[in-house]
């Protein structure tokens, strides 16, 4: 079974909450593929430039070091959910929701390998990077990899320092919403008093050339436009007095 790329046209909102607040709201793509399939729009390439790629080394592993879907599919094993098991359980697939670079340009502060067993969603890895040039990843399921619903929230430590601005403390706290139309997560990260409420929503549709060129034209520069943000937010966290903490060591394991 495969499953033709889709474009999601997203809108993210930041709530940070602590002493010193700040909130924004940003519009950022991203596209739904099956890493396996090959084929989709003239101007959406998989592993070679265009002007939205989506390139396996970007993905599962270190950062601009990754295997792609083998290393995803290798750590659900792992951990329980083996997405090559023969027999009743042939129905599961494995899909990546993430940022496509940009003219060669890529950068994703969070993407997701999203595994499912039929229509149902059991597993998802959020995979953080940070301009820190670090990555860890946090692996989300239900006791038993039973489907994970609207109402689910799914919790994992903290271990990767992503903001300079909040320490590496406190629990993340995971919520996936996947209908057929429509794709909604949001991510909290509780730490006492601080913390920060981070959501992704947007409609499923179809990638075409059009859609590329219609979202270059509203969104100019992709993920060269998400690093810029991100440095611009720092700015103002600065400004506003926020604490600068220095870089940690980087987790030594992978997953959380």
């Amino acid at each position: 079974m495969t499953h033709a790329p889709e474009h999601i046209p997203c809108a993210t909102t930041h709530i940070r909450r602590g002493s010193i607040g700040n909130r924004f709201r940003y519009g950022v793509d991203y596209v739904l593929i099956d890493p396996t399939y090959r084929g989709g729009p003239w101007l959406f390439s998989r592993n070679r430039r265009n002007v939205a790629a989506v390139r396996d080394r970007d993905h599962g592993g270190p950062l601009g070091d990754g295997r792609g879907a083998d290393w995803a599919r290798e750590a659900l094993a792992a951990h329980g959910f083996d997405l090559d098991a023969p027999g009743p359980l042939a129905d599961r697939q494995l899909l990546l929701l993430t940022q496509p670079s940009f003219l060669g340009y890529s950068f994703n502060p969070v993407s997701f390998w999203l595994a499912f067993e039929g229509d149902s969603l059991c597993a998802v890895i959020a995979e953080v990077s940070t301009p820190f040039h670090d990555r860890h990843s946090y692996l989300c399921h239900l006791p038993g990899f039973a489907p994970i619903t609207r109402h689910d929230r799914i919790t994992a430590q903290k271990a990767l320092h992503v903001s300079p601005f909040q320490d590496v403390a406190g629990d993340y706290e995971f919520t996936f919403d996947m209908r057929p139309d429509r794709i909604a997560i949001r991510i909290v990260h509780r730490n006492g008093d601080e913390g920060l409420i981070a959501t992704l929503t947007g409609p499923r549709r179809p990638l075409t050339s059009r859609g590329i060129v219609a979202a270059s034209l509203r969104r100019p520069l992709g993920a060269m436009r998400t690093i810029s943000l991100i440095y611009w937010q720092a700015l103002v966290l600065k400004l506003k007095g926020a604490r600068y903490r220095p870089r940690p060591e980087p987790p030594a394991k992978e997953i959380t």
